[in-house]
């Protein structure tokens, strides 16, 4: 049974900043001013490290060192959440849509919600495409 697309948590919020995404080498080493940024600022930061890769993501602004800056070309729509465990499915039914539309997708879970990124210049086709899927838009920054 999918996901009641109807239910608050599940209204989407597309957020009103550029993000970026940028993958680093496992061994190599991550800017320190990143680091700093996860102490000093609440913007959206998420740094993920594998033994393939280091892949950090977050929300474009002027203390971002400059080289991430040809990675911003993001946009992230975000389920409102918070969302309890036992909902299954919701990522697929959320991603199905797009990927009927060809829309490319970069995503980060948290223990709250998910957070969904697609290419600047595909976030309008990406909204239509939702809306046009019955999911409900709270917010929307274009």
């Amino acid at each position: 049974m999918p996901p009641p697309i109807d239910h608050a948590c599940l209204h989407l919020h597309v957020l009103p900043d550029t993000f970026f995404v940028s993958k680093f080498q496992p061994n190599e080493t991550v800017p320190r001013s990143i680091f700093n940024l996860l102490v000093k600022d609440s913007r959206f930061l998420s740094l993920t490290r594998t033994p393939e890769e280091t892949s950090i993501v977050g929300q474009w602004h002027d203390e971002i060192p400059s080289g991430f800056q040809g990675d911003a070309v993001w946009r992230c729509i975000k389920l409102q959440g918070p969302m309890e465990f036992s909902l299954v499915g919701v990522l697929a039914q959320l991603a199905t849509p797009l990927k009927e539309a060809k829309i490319g997708i970069f995503v980060v879970s948290t223990w709250n919600t998910d957070y969904l990124l697609v290419n600047e210049g595909d976030l309008e086709l990406a909204v239509k495409t939702l809306k046009a899927d019955r999911w409900t838009f709270a917010s929307t920054v274009m």
